[in-house]
């Protein structure tokens, strides 16, 4: 089996690693660059936690400030690893999606402890800061990177759809997906497609990617990278061989 991976390149390969690990065949392609954006030295008085709803925000906020002490919550798993990667030592994982980064600052945080940071890119999904306000947080974001859409598939990637070398794609995001159709209906791989199998993180995800007629929708239980890398787990075909798939 092997699957196509849509991710940034700073969370594709570690992706990569793990599906090879368990004998799934990858191929990369990043729909999405990430920039750091430039800015002034960020302003961390009084703040009594960061909210991150991504690896992304977390790398850009380690390189625009060197403070590691301040409370960090993650939305995820994936992102609070990055935390720690980067040097924090109190961190705290939603273990899903902005909604719940959300209930979780309700839960274990108080209003009167001082105002949160969301550092955050140029494109959001969900408006944390909103979604706290009604609680009496005061919530400010820090817009620290920009994600840029691929402006093509690559050869590569053309050449194995067509050719019929992979049986799945994933997505992690809605506006990757929405970035991959475009693409690949510029490209003529729109019937291509219908042979693949679509692994979405969410059900936000899969709709932004049901253009494409699939071959089948897996949608993860919980938007999390450990459950999505389960179903395309339980999607491998029961062959003696299945480890032998291509490392491209």
């Amino acid at each position: 089996m092997k699957v196509l991976i849509t991710r940034p390149a700073e969370d594709a390969e570690p992706l990569a690693a793990r599906l090879r690990a368990i004998g799934i065949g990858c191929l990369i392609e990043p729909l999405m660059a990430i920039r750091v954006l430039a800015g002034a030295p960020l302003d961390l008085e009084g703040v009594q936690a960061i909210l991150a709803t991504s690896a992304n925000g977390v790398r850009a906020f380690a390189s625009r400030a060197t403070r590691r002490d301040i409370p960090l919550y993650a939305v995820g798993d994936a992102t609070a690893a990055a935390a720690r990667d980067a040097g924090f030592t109190r961190i705290d994982s939603a273990g899903g999606d902005v909604i719940a980064l959300a209930a979780r600052v309700r839960e274990r945080l108080d209003p009167a402890g001082g105002p949160l940071l969301h550092v955050a890119g140029s494109v959001i999904a969900k408006d944390l800061p909103l979604l706290l306000k009604g609680a009496g947080f005061v919530c400010r974001r820090a817009v620290l990177y920009e994600a840029r859409p691929a402006k093509s598939l690559s050869p590569a990637v053309v050449c194995a759809i067509r050719a019929g070398r992979l049986n799945g794609i994933l997505f992690f995001s809605p506006r990757t997906a929405e970035v991959f159709v475009r693409l690949a209906r510029r490209a003529g791989l729109m019937r291509a497609c219908r042979g693949l199998t679509l692994f979405a993180l969410s059900r936000a995800v899969a709709t932004k990617a049901s253009p494409i007629r699939w071959r089948d929708c897996r949608i993860a239980a919980t938007p999390t990278q450990d459950a999505l890398i389960g179903l395309v787990a339980e999607s491998r075909p029961p062959s003696k061989n299945s480890s032998t798939y291509g490392r491209s």
